[in-house]
C-alpha cells in the first residue's frame, strides 16, 4: 500500500512521467493504470463465472432435491453428503466440495429474511419449552411456561409436569402476579389450549377455557400465522436463553415445587440486568412498562379445570383417566372435580369433600383411608383386606390399642379400634396419636375414653352468681324440688 500511494503522487501531483515509473519498478502498463485508477487495491475481481463442466450438469437437481425437501420434516431433509451419494448413482463423477458448495449457495439464496419489529409498551408473548430436569433422583422431561415482555425485556417462567389447559392458566396468573399488571396485547402460537379450530389466515376459532381466562383479565390476543413463529421471536429468544441458562446443567431438585422457587429467583435476578442500547434496567422498564399496562383484577382467576361426575359404587371419582376416592356416603352421588395443577378438589352441593394431590401418570388411583372408615365400621372383617388402607403408615401405639381391644372383645374389639380410626375424621392424625398413647397410659381403651383425650383438660373455673344490675330477680323464688312431684309427671303406666 505504501508503493501504490507513492506512484499515484509522484505521477498525479509531481508530474513524473509513467515511462519514467514503468522503468524504475519493472511493472506492466496495465498494473500503473491499475494504480492510477483506484486509491486502494481493488482487489481480484472475476471478470465471468467459472466453468463448472462435472457439477454444472446436475445444478438443476439439487435444485430439483432441495424443493422437495421443503414438503418433509426438517429431521428427514437431505444433507450435502446424502445428495453426492445419490448425485454419484446418477453419473456425477465430481468431488464433495463442489457439491457441498452448490448446496451452501442455494440454501443462503432461499433463506428468508425478516423485518425488524417495532415493540409498545403493555404487549406480552406467551410459549412453552421444554427440557430436562432430574427430581427426585429421577430424569424427567418437564415443560416450562414463559411469558416475555418485549418492551422491557422482563420474563416468567415456571415448569410443570405438561402442556394443558391447567397449566396454561396457572402460569398466567402467576406471570401477572410477578410482572404486577396484565400486558393489554398477548401474542400467542396456534395451541389446541387457546384454539379449537384455524379458520383463516387471521381467524380463530376459540376454546372455552382461552375465553374464560381473556373475560376474567380482559387482554387481547393474537395469533401467529401458521408455521411463522418469528411473529413472537422475541419469547422464542427468551425460552432458549431460559434452556441454555436455567436448565444447564441439569438441575437436581426435590420436586416441581423447589424446581419453580429456583426459576422464580432466576426471573427476578434477571430484573436487575441493563440491556444493550437501553438507558435503565429492566426492573426500571417493567416499571415505567406497567403505566400501559391492565390492572389486575381484586380476585385472581381460578385456575382449575371442572368437570361433573358421579362417585362410584367404589367411592371413586375419576377425572383426566385417574380415579380419586371420597367419603363413602357420596357414593353413586354426582359431584364437581376442580383440577388444578397441584390438587384436585371434589364438591358435593358447593361443600368441598375431598382433596387429593395432583396425579399426572396415568389409570392410577389415589385413596384417603379416612373416607372408607365409615363402610368398613359396618364390615370390620375387611380391614386387613382393605385396598384402600394398604401401606397406611399408623404410629405403634396404634397397633398395641388394637391387639387389646381384639384380646378383649374379639370381633367387637376390630369394630372399636374402627371407631376410635373414625375420629380422624374430625382430628389429625397427631393429636390423635397422643391420646391414644394417653389411653394406654391408663389402660382405657374404648372409643369414649381415647376421645375425652382429644380436649384439653381444664379446671372448671369457680363462679359466683350475682345479682348486680338484675335486680328484679330479687322477687323471684325458686322451691326446693321435691322427687315426688316428679313422679307426678310420670302418669300411670307412663316412662321417664
Amino acid at each position: 500500500m505504501e508503493q501504490w500511494s507513492e506512484i499515484r503522487r509522484r505521477v498525479l501531483i509531481e508530474g513524473v512521467p509513467k515511462r519514467q515509473i514503468l522503468r524504475e519498478t519493472g511493472m506492466h502498463w496495465t498494473t500503473l493504470e491499475k494504480i492510477l485508477a483506484h486509491s486502494a487495491p481493488p482487489g481480484y475481481r472475476l471478470q465471468a463465472s467459472r466453468p463448472q463442466p462435472k457439477i454444472g450438469p446436475y445444478r438443476e437437481r439439487i435444485v430439483q432435491i432441495l424443493k422437495a425437501d421443503k414438503a418433509m420434516p426438517k429431521k428427514q431433509r437431505h444433507t450435502a453428503k446424502r445428495i453426492y451419494e445419490r448425485l454419484q448413482t446418477e453419473g456425477y463423477t465430481g468431488g464433495y466440495t463442489g457439491v457441498k458448495d452448490v448446496v451452501r449457495t442455494l440454501k443462503a439464496r432461499g433463506r428468508e429474511v425478516f423485518v425488524p419489529l417495532v415493540h409498545r409498551p403493555g404487549e406480552g408473548q406467551v410459549d412453552f419449552g421444554h427440557a430436562l430436569a432430574k427430581l427426585d433422583g429421577r430424569l424427567r422431561k418437564v415443560a416450562f411456561f414463559v411469558m416475555a415482555l418485549p418492551f422491557s425485556d422482563a420474563f416468567f417462567l415456571q415448569a410443570f409436569e405438561r402442556e394443558c389447559t391447567e397449566t396454561f392458566w396457572e402460569g398466567h396468573v402467576q406471570a401477572f402476579t410477578l410482572f404486577g399488571a396484565v400486558p393489554w396485547r398477548i401474542s400467542y402460537d396456534n395451541s389446541r389450549v387457546a384454539i379449537s379450530q384455524i379458520l383463516g389466515a387471521h381467524r380463530r376459532k376459540l376454546t372455552r377455557g382461552f375465553l374464560e381466562l381473556k373475560s376474567h383479565y380482559l387482554f387481547d390476543h393474537h395469533f401467529c400465522t401458521v408455521r411463522r413463529p418469528n411473529e413472537k421471536g422475541v419469547v422464542e429468544g427468551t425460552v432458549k436463553y431460559a434452556r441454555l441458562n436455567f436448565f444447564v446443567p441439569v438441575p437436581e431438585m426435590r420436586d416441581l415445587k423447589a424446581l419453580n422457587a429456583y426459576l422464580l429467583e432466576r426471573c427476578r435476578d434477571d430484573l436487575n440486568r441493563r440491556l444493550r442500547g437501553t438507558k435503565g434496567t429492566k426492573a426500571e422498564l417493567l416499571a415505567e412498562e406497567r403505566e400501559a399496562m391492565l390492572r389486575l383484577p381484586e380476585a385472581p382467576f381460578d385456575a382449575c379445570r371442572k368437570a361433573s361426575t358421579t362417585a362410584s359404587s367404589l367411592s371413586l371419582v375419576r377425572f383426566d383417566s385417574n380415579d380419586y376416592s371420597v367419603p363413602v356416603r357420596y357414593g353413586h352421588h354426582p359431584v364437581v372435580v376442580k383440577g388444578y395443577v397441584d390438587r384436585v378438589e371434589i364438591f358435593y352441593k358447593g361443600d368441598r369433600i375431598a382433596r387429593h394431590g395432583r396425579i399426572w401418570e396415568k389409570e392410577q388411583v389415589s385413596f384417603e383411608p379416612v373416607h372408607y372408615l365409615a363402610l368398613l365400621e359396618r364390615k370390620p372383617g375387611a380391614l386387613d383386606h382393605a385396598r384402600p388402607l394398604e401401606g397406611w403408615q399408623l404410629p405403634e401405639s396404634f397397633s398395641i390399642l388394637r391387639r387389646r381391644l381384639e384380646t378383649k372383645a374379639g370381633g367387637e374389639g376390630t369394630r372399636e379400634y374402627i371407631r376410635i380410626l373414625r375420629l380422624l375424621e374430625k382430628h389429625p392424625l397427631a393429636r390423635l396419636a397422643r391420646a391414644v398413647e394417653k389411653a394406654l397410659a391408663v389402660r382405657a381403651h374404648s372409643r369414649d375414653a381415647v376421645a375425652q383425650f382429644l380436649w384439653p383438660r381444664e379446671p372448671w373455673p369457680m363462679t359466683t352468681f350475682r345479682l348486680d344490675g338484675r335486680e328484679h330477680l330479687r322477687l323471684v323464688r325458686v322451691d326446693r324440688a321435691e322427687l315426688s312431684d316428679y313422679r307426678c309427671l310420670l302418669g300411670s303406666g307412663g316412662t321417664p
